[in-house]
This record gives C-alpha cells, sequence and structure tokens, in this order.
C-alpha cells in the first residue's frame, strides 16, 4: 500500500527485454532523492503510480520487471524518463494522502493545463478525461491518483474532471511537464472500489 504522497522524482535509464523472457522488460531507474537505505530485494516500490517489486539493488539505484500486462494497461514504463517514487508505507507511517494500491485503474488524457494566476508559481489547473469505465467511481471533492500522485477532485462532470494544483507539488513531481493530450496513470479511490462491489452484491441478494 501507499499514500500518493511522492518521496523523489527517479529516471527510468536503461530498459530491456529479459534475456529468459523477452515480453517482459527490466526497467533500471535513477532513485534520484528517494532514500534506498531501507529498501531491500522484493520491496515494492510506486513507480508513476504503478507498484513494481525491486528486482536488483545498487547504490542510488534500482531494477524492477514489467509485465506485458502492466505495459499494456499503463503509460510512462515503456521508455527513458522522469518516473514519480514512493516507497511502500509501513504500519508507523503518516497516511497524508490517501490509501493508493498502486494498482492502475485506467489511462486518462490531459485536456486541459492551464495557469491559475500570475507568475511563476502560479497554481495549474488541471483537466482530465478518464475512461467512461471510472467515471462512477470519481466525486467531487474525492481523492485520485494521478501518475502516483494523490489529490483532490474539484469539479466532475461525467468522465472529466478537474484539479487544482500548487506550486509544490508541481515542482517535486513530473505532474509540471503535462500538457494537453498527455496521458496519465489513473487509480480510482479504494473505498469507492469496495462500496461500489457491496452495493452490487446487495443488489444481487434482494
Amino acid at each position: 500500500m501507499f499514500s500518493g504522497i511522492i518521496a523523489g522524482l527517479g529516471r527510468i535509464v536503461d530498459l530491456s527485454p529479459r534475456a529468459d523472457n523477452d515480453a517482459t522488460l527490466r526497467l533500471s531507474i535513477d532513485a534520484g532523492s528517494l532514500d534506498l537505505s531501507d529498501v531491500a530485494l522484493g520491496d515494492s516500490i510506486a513507480c508513476s503510480g504503478v507498484c513494481l517489486t525491486v528486482t536488483d539493488l545498487a547504490p542510488g539505484h534500482f531494477c524492477v520487471d514489467v509485465s506485458p500486462e502492466t505495459l499494456a494497461c499503463t503509460v510512462g514504463l515503456d521508455a527513458p524518463g522522469q518516473v514519480n517514487l514512493e516507497k511502500a508505507l509501513r504500519l508507523a507511517d503518516r497516511l497524508g494522502g490517501h490509501l493508493v494500491s498502486g494498482h492502475v485503474d485506467g489511462v486518462g488524457e490531459v485536456l486541459r493545463f492551464d495557469p491559475v494566476g500570475t507568475g511563476e508559481d502560479a497554481c495549474r489547473l488541471l483537466e482530465i478525461r478518464a475512461p467512461q469505465a471510472l467515471a462512477k467511481y470519481i466525486a467531487r471533492k474525492g481523492s485520485i491518483t494521478v501518475d502516483g500522485v494523490s489529490l483532490t477532485t474539484n469539479t466532475v462532470d461525467g468522465a472529466i474532471f478537474t484539479i487544482n494544483l500548487i506550486p509544490h507539488t508541481l515542482t517535486v513531481t513530473t505532474l509540471q511537464r503535462l500538457a494537453p493530450g498527455a496521458r496519465v496513470n489513473l487509480e480510482i479511490d479504494l473505498i469507492a472500489r469496495y462500496v461500489e462491489r457491496m452495493l452490487g452484491e446487495q443488489g444481487s441478494a434482494d
């Protein structure tokens, strides 16, 4: 489990097919400012919202394997570039964002990324179109994860929602590089997922 509070900006520096399975990619990631001193082989690290397992470890670097299924339903893991990084939660950690599983539910499209106000430190209005199947899980003032970042929705209109990004979030995440047409990993609120499941079971029993 994760909280959606990004702990460091990393970079995919190399990717290649595994020797024993050329459909699976092995990514080598420069951890940047992320502290790896308490990370061990087999630990989970969320990379732009995708929960991945550490398969190799060196000072300042780690490797993960990405399956064809993961590549098919996410973006940002199939080429070199920056990624948002977060280590898995410990039971004693503060939950600063919301409960995040690291299982991407769909890929959204950025429609707007407009400054709010003037100056270099202006906030940004982010508008995203989610896959239609996810629309029922997205609520005004609810939680959603965008490329691994825990965010709060401002408005919701069908499958389109808006978010206000503060300067700090823009500075410490990859969201600063968004533009109309960009694609982003989305994870719906975990609670919404289970509420929908329970209501469905209740309806079946009636």
